[in-house]
């Protein structure tokens, strides 16, 4: 059986990427069976140590700031096993300019490599286009989360196609708690609830869903509109809670007091799938376009709740066919027409969340993990055999 090494970050650290990882592992292990030579690879900030994943034999800590730890590490995997590297690429996560020590790494791997893009430029510029490409062309596969993410690739960088894959960002389903229950238990009842989930930051356009409120509340005054999440740490280190602050003095400014909930803390992973299973909308209003991927619409998605999203590109992606959820950024009226139309109207709800539902069962842990098993096992025929580089295993 393949025997995978995952290069991320790993809970117990709080980060998309180290949950998207964990759940991934899971995910395969799930479909294939526990394999005890799998390990993960974690990246890890110095200042926080390793303590978490020391003494767990399939934990390897790799020091994202010391850059001499990079080739050392992967003439361990080079040792080792391992069949198959399973990079998952963000730039922020590894040291050095835009993340440049993890191609001290895979110069040195010589086992197959899979790397899936996290973030995709449409037209990538430095420091981070040359550093993408040498990844791109060390890579036996790519893995996109988006399928506009492979045109960029080819274009960018002349890459076959046939070596990018397409593999949705993975999502749990609904909650097993009975729904009308959970509405009574988060205090929903009676109410029609627009929900917002993630740390919070200026880039997330909640003001021009606020600016669209007092209208919405005139026509269905049991809206309720709940803004969770914790302040995004690099802004509270920059200005404390200050945007938290704004918000709370712009909802009270438009007599929201009574309609809007923020919920500042953190959320385990049950409570956010809790929440999504019981609120009546999603809502990503975020202002910037090239966002090639969310986690947070991915997991509303999955759990099968219509979204209201502005249309940046995994929204206009993952939401094929549903055009009509998507709206300009900072267009009040239009954001107001769409959302006193869907909450005064029941049926339009189940009927978007019927199709929504749709889209959501095909990005399940489950299936993602089939396909990422199906992919690896390609990839290290494809090895065994002397091919390199590529993959004849297309999916858009």
């Amino acid at each position: 059986m393949t025997r995978i090494a995952y290069v991320s970050t790993y809970p117990p650290r709080r980060c998309g990427l180290a949950t998207f990882t964990e759940h991934l592992r899971q995910s395969i292990d799930s479909v294939r069976g526990k394999v005890e030579g799998d390990r993960v690879i974690v990246l890890y900030n110095e200042i926080d140590g390793d303590d978490a994943y020391r003494g767990n034999p399939a934990y390897w800590p790799l020091p994202a700031q010391n850059r001499a730890a990079y080739e050392k590490m992967a003439r361990r995997v080079n040792e080792s096993d391992i069949d198959v590297v399973v990079l998952q690429h963000e730039f922020g996560i590894f040291g050095g300019e835009a993340g440049e020590y993890i191609l001290d790494f895979i110069a040195a791997l010589q086992k197959p490599l899979i790397t899936t893009f996290h973030t995709v430029f449409a037209a990538p510029e430095p420091p981070y286009r040359p550093i993408q490409e040498k990844i791109a062309a060390a890579s036996d596969a790519i893995i996109v989360m988006n399928r506009q993410a492979i045109g960029y690739l080819v274009k960018a960088f002349g890459l076959p196609e046939e070596k990018i894959v397409y593999i949705p960002h993975g999502a749990p389903g609904p909650s097993s708690e009975e729904r009308q229950s959970l509405r009574s238990r988060l205090g929903f009842h009676g109410r029609k609830v627009m929900f917002t989930f993630g740390l919070l930051s200026r880039g997330k356009g909640i003001e021009s869903v606020l600016t669209a409120l007092p209208g919405v509340v005139r026509k269905v005054p049991e809206t309720l509109y709940v803004i969770a999440g914790q302040t995004h740490p690099e802004v509270k280190k920059r200005e404390g809670e200050a945007y938290r602050e704004e918000l709370k003095a712009l909802i009270h400014r438009l007599g929201l007091d009574d309609h809007v909930r923020m919920e500042d803390r953190y959320f385990s992973e049950e409570e956010l799938i809790d929440y999504l299973t019981a609120c009546d909308l999603y809502v990503t209003p975020y202002p910037g376009m090239q966002q090639i991927t969310s986690g947070t619409l991915a997991y509303a998605v999955g759990v099968g709740r219509p979204v209201v999203s502005t249309p940046y590109e995994h929204a206009r992606d993952l939401l094929q066919g549903c055009e009509e959820l998507l709206l300009p950024y900072g267009n009040t009226s239009v954001w107001e027409e769409r959302l006193v139309q869907l909450l005064a109207d029941e049926a339009a709800l189940e009927r978007w969340e019927r199709i929504v539902r749709q889209i959501g069962a095909n990005t399940h842990w489950p299936r993602v993990g089939e396909q990422h098993i199906a992919l690896f096992e390609r990839v290290c025929t494809a090895a065994n055999s002397g091919e390199v580089k590529a993959v004849d295993f297309v999916s858009h």
